[in-house]
């Protein structure tokens, strides 16, 4: 037998470490050449790893969250014969589909990243056993002042529960009070008051913790976010949008669209909407590099739909939505939507984007201060939509649908009063939205 010693392979691009997400095999397990053994995340994406040789596993090095750099010897298995060089091995194989692009945060349309391997801490009390039936409330059964007879942990239960041990027959060994004993006088009723000087409801206290690691996309995504909070002076700016008119229009369209076209949400009407008021104010369809203090504004619109996946946060990317029709758009919406939440979509659709929507609306919220998609230098809100009443031209009161479109600038780069005549202009599309299919 001989040791074959698997260094981490170069994943290409450049990159020269790689942080451990999963490890799908245990020491002494058998292996086969090119079977999935490993995923790892780089700065672009997450990495599946294939096993280079036939034979057992010997020795696994690195936990998950690690971050080791690229050649560190991260497997040591049992071959028959000569070992191959690390050459040979298969190469790795990149799933973009968990593609660490840089998020604005809310939502890289469902939510969160799989948790990394949990510790539980155990409660301060063992397990009892199951509730017997519940007996009547008793007396005292000592004299008063007398201390009673507990464990450590029982009085600890007791005072978490704001019982008086006095108050609880014993059943153990010279009265002793016991967990079940516990456990029957607070089924039968017999908790006492609470410090608030409420009465008790007999809801027990929560005392569990969970420890979790967070790694892989999930630590992408807080370390973006960390980035675009410290780096970018936020300005937010909130905006109410009457969309009667556009909520007309949009039902007529769908109730009239042709066969094979999506359905129209609000979605593409918004970007639809950016698409022509960004040419206005270019700086806010932009990224801002802060290190070179270099702006690059953009002609096309790249729009970012954020989205919550099974994964975590990932924002698909509509490629010159300038260029596009509502049909078109509502298409490609709906394509990389579900090509994200199924971890299909391509590194080129998870990244590139010029500028950022993001939709908590169906949630119910209204309104939201969302965090720059960086380095873009602007992202824009939507909102959940309420009937309200408004005036008129006449003054009289009548039923709108409204919603607030909320939006965040970098600062630096979008003075306020260009921020507003951003959010002013799109307003001004969706509440006339015949405007938005002329020249």
């Amino acid at each position: 037998m001989a040791e074959y010693t698997y260094k981490l392979p170069d994943v290409g691009e450049g990159v020269v470490e790689a942080e451990i997400v999963e490890w799908h095999i245990k020491e002494g397990d058998k292996v086969v050449e090119d079977q999935h053994i490993l995923d790892v995340m780089t700065d672009k994406a997450t990495v599946e790893i294939p096993c280079a040789v036939n034979g057992v596993v010997k020795k696994i090095v690195g936990e998950p969250g690690e971050v080791l750099p690229v050649g560190t010897v991260i497997l040591v298995i049992e071959i028959d014969g000569t070992p191959p060089t690390q050459e040979d091995a298969p190469a790795p194989k990149v799933e973009t589909k968990d593609e660490a692009k840089p998020v604005k945060e809310e939502a890289k349309v469902e939510p969160a990243a799989a948790p990394a391997p949990v510790e539980r801490k155990a409660e301060p009390a063992p397990a009892t056993a199951a509730p017997r039936p519940a007996a009547a409330p008793a007396a005292p059964t000592r004299p008063s002042g007398e201390r009673p007879l507990a464990s450590p942990a029982v009085r600890q239960r007791a005072l978490e529960a704001d019982i008086d041990l006095n108050a609880v027959p014993g059943s153990g060994p010279a009265g002793r009070v016991t967990h079940d004993d516990l456990d029957d006088f607070i089924a039968s009723g017999g908790r006492l008051a609470s410090r608030s000087g409420g009465t008790s409801l007999g809801c027990a206290r929560r005392t569990g913790t969970e420890t979790i690691k967070v790694i892989g996309l999930r630590r992408k995504i807080a370390e973006n976010m960390a980035l675009a909070k410290r780096t970018i002076p936020h300005i937010a700016y909130v905006e109410e949008i009457d969309l009667t008119a556009l909520e007309d229009l949009r039902a007529h369209l769908n109730a009239s669209r042709k066969e094979g076209r999506e359905k129209l949400t609000i979605i593409p009407f918004l970007v639809a909407a950016l698409a022509k008021a960004v040419v206005d104010v270019p700086q806010a369809n932009a990224h801002y590099d802060t290190e070179n203090a270099v702006l690059t504004q953009y002609e096309g619109v790249h729009c970012g739909i954020a989205a919550a996946t099974p994964k975590g946060l990932m924002v698909p990317v509509i490629r010159h939505a300038e260029a596009m029709d509502i049909w078109q758009i509502a298409a490609e919406v709906k394509r990389l939507a579900e090509a994200a939440r199924t971890g299909k979509a391509t590194k080129e659709e998870l990244s590139g984007s010029t500028i950022t929507i993001t939709s908590l609306g169906a949630m119910g919220g209204i309104v939201t201060t969302p965090v720059i998609n960086h380095p873009e230098t602007a992202i824009i809100g939507v909102n959940k939509m309420q009937v309200l009443p408004r005036y008129n031209s006449d003054g009289q009161l009548t039923p709108r649908k409204i919603m607030n479109l909320s939006s965040s600038f970098d600062h630096r780069i979008v003075d306020g009063y260009d921020a507003a005549r951003l959010i002013q202009a799109v307003k001004a599309y969706l509440e006339h939205p015949a405007t938005l299919f002329m020249e």
